[in-house]
């Protein structure tokens, strides 16, 4: 029997992650992060920055119980942080982490594809309802 160093056993479970084996927990983040709410909020806090209620105006639709479930997901899951200022009325400001930040290109990618082929979408759907 071969003994393997701990960066070997590492690398061996990294390599293991296949996000189309059904027990792959890479599968729990991919679903968290398809969430319509989760991009549109990563989005928000590409800038810097933001507080719930500014957040709640940014993403309009989002209810107050979807938009504290998904802030403390994303917390959860280490891609965003919450800090409390204690004044009148308390402050709290949440934005991305760097694992956050490492996500922002794809998140934004993803944004800006469907803004700029929302027509072509819209038009496939509309050829093919119609046959």
């Amino acid at each position: 029997m071969t003994t393997r160093t701990a960066a070997e056993r590492r690398e061996e479970a990294r390599a293991a992650y296949d996000a189309y084996l059904q027990e792959c927990p890479a599968r729990q983040l991919l679903d968290r992060i398809s969430d319509k709410w989760v991009s549109l909020l990563l989005n928000a806090l590409a800038d810097g920055p933001r507080r719930y209620s500014d957040l709640s105006r940014t993403v309009a639709g989002v209810s107050q119980k979807m938009l504290t479930q998904t802030l403390r997901t994303l917390e959860r899951d280490g891609l965003v942080s919450r800090s409390v200022t204690p004044s009148v009325p308390v402050r709290v400001d949440y934005e991305l982490t760097p694992l956050g930040h490492s996500l922002q290109p794809v998140m934004r990618a993803i944004k800006d594809w469907a803004e700029s082929n929302i027509e072509q979408v819209i038009t496939a759907r509309e050829t093919y309802d119609a046959r």
